[in-house]
């Protein structure tokens, strides 16, 4: 691929969420009659809403955000370096706040975008929302109001594998196996996170594996990009 964007300009994201409460017993009863009729063609007949409690964090309305990691490249002394960080804890508004601020102090140029992997499907607009909720100013690169499809600021792997063939998903994992990239699914997978977050309450673990999320997002557009990927020694934890 020829990318029309420089690598420089491009903030590289993923999330990770969880149900807003650890147990359906904690919602009201009228939020528990809001997620059993959000879910019942999820569910069919298959599950209770209670039962299904448990993936409540892929939605907005019922699930947070718990980590954001993100990631740019830098060049020093001629070196391409990807410097990750993130924004995480059980404050919500705090992540979504110093997650705000980095994109509109360093990512809010026109030629600035953000990339995620099934980022426009999950990431992008589950962000958004959840500033909505928190009473957080969308920053211009998440305010879509308005904007023809090819004004959106937003690059998503996931998509360009595509490569127009709507029907087609290909997950992180799998990509990253198939062009060559290392795999960052080593340790937990995304099912498993509320159960780490809310169980084991061991969130340094929740943003070691968002953070390998990251990476692997960079270094498929890296290979996307026809470029070797970057030896762990150019990848900075900051």
């Amino acid at each position: 691929m020829n990318l029309n964007v420089k690598l420089n300009d491009i903030l590289f994201l993923d999330i990770e969420t969880v149900p807003q409460q650890a147990q359906w017993e904690a919602l009201s009863k009228d939020t528990q009659l809001l997620f059993e009729k959000k879910t019942e063609y999820q569910r069919k007949e298959k599950y209770t809403p209670e039962e299904f409690y448990g993936r409540a964090g892929i939605w907005a309305e019922f699930g947070k955000i718990i980590c954001i990691s993100v990631g740019y490249f830098v060049i020093i002394d001629n070196n391409q370096q990807l410097r990750v960080t993130s924004f995480y804890g059980d404050d919500e508004h705090k992540i979504l706040t110093d997650f705000k601020k980095i994109v509109d102090k360093h990512f809010s140029k026109k030629r600035n975008v953000l990339c995620a992997h099934n980022g426009k499907e999950f990431d992008f607009p589950f962000i958004a929302r959840r500033m909505i909720v928190n009473g957080v100013a969308l920053p211009k690169k998440l305010n879509l109001f308005g904007k023809k499809p090819w004004e959106v600021p937003h690059l998503d792997t996931l998509e360009m594998w595509k490569f127009g063939d709507y029907k087609h998903y290909t997950s992180l994992k799998l990509l990253t196996a198939t062009i060559g990239v290392p795999s960052p699914k080593d340790d937990i997978d995304g099912s498993e996170v509320a159960r780490v977050y809310y169980k084991e309450k061991d969130i340094k673990r929740i943003v070691n594996y968002c953070e390998k999320d990251t990476i692997a997002v960079a270094q498929v557009l890296l290979r996307f990009n026809n470029q070797n990927v970057l030896k762990e020694e150019n990848i900075i934890r900051v």
